[in-house]
This record gives structure tokens, C-alpha cells and sequence, in this order.
């Protein structure tokens, strides 16, 4: 998935992204606090609650410990989206990057900047996709 950029600014640090989105799957999955302050939330889906007996927990947790990042699954190198298994069952999870004043309406503009990007983390059963 592409992100929109503004036509006459630069290309938004990948690198930075990458790091902030990282740290906050941490700490949104397993508790480990980043170095800054990262805004956001995380969100499961029904289906995943539906699950059961623990489900969630696994797939969460094993989102925050995904790193099996190449080309062919983070084109553009935001670390933004990723797939396990658990149980069996195709888990994806994605971050999307928002504006933190726009209550989740607007992309943010300078998604390298945690002071002003909110960050949702969705964790979803690939069938929800």
C-alpha cells in the first residue's frame, strides 16, 4: 500500500518511521518502552476475539515480536505491515499513521515526527482483510 505525499514535499524518512513504528509495536505488544514518547492505539478485530482461549495474547505477542522484514513485505520500508501464524491461522497486522489533532481523519503529514502522528495498530485475522 502506497502512502499519499504532498506533491512539493520531500519524501517522508523511512528509516525514522520504520524505528518509530517498531518501538511502538514494542510497546503496544509486549510493554517494552520506547526511547520518546510514541502516540497510539491498539486495536484487534472481533474475529481475533472470537478466537478464544488465549488467541489474542499469541497473536499479539507475536506481533510485537515480528521482525522479518524484506522487500517483497515492506516495499517501502515503514515497517507498517506484517503476517504470522498462529494456531495455524493467518494473523496480518498494520499500522496506519495519522494526524494526532484530526482525530484518526487525516493522514499524518509528517509521519516522521511522534509529536504530531498518531499511530494505530490494528491485529486482524487475515480473513478481515
Amino acid at each position: 500500500m502506497s502512502h499519499p505525499e504532498p506533491a512539493n514535499s520531500p519524501r517522508p524518512n523511512a528509516t525514522f518511521i520504520a524505528a518509530q513504528n517498531d518501538a511502538f509495536r514494542r510497546f503496544a505488544c509486549l510493554g517494552i518502552t520506547p526511547d520518546q514518547p510514541i502516540q497510539g492505539r491498539l486495536v484487534v478485530t472481533q474475529s481475533l476475539i472470537e478466537a478464544g482461549d488465549g488467541f489474542v495474547t499469541e497473536a499479539v505477542q507475536a506481533t510485537g515480536g515480528f521482525d522479518s522484514f524484506e522487500p517483497e513485505n515492506d516495499p517501502e520500508g515503514w515497517h507498517d505491515f506484517g503476517a504470522v501464524t498462529i494456531r495455524g491461522e493467518t494473523v496480518f497486522w498494520k499500522v496506519d499513521l495519522y494526524e494526532a489533532s484530526s482525530d484518526f481523519r487525516y493522514g499524518a503529514e509528517t509521519p516522521e515526527n511522534p509529536e504530531t502522528t498518531m499511530r494505530v495498530l490494528t491485529v486482524m485475522m487475515a480473513r478481515d482483510w
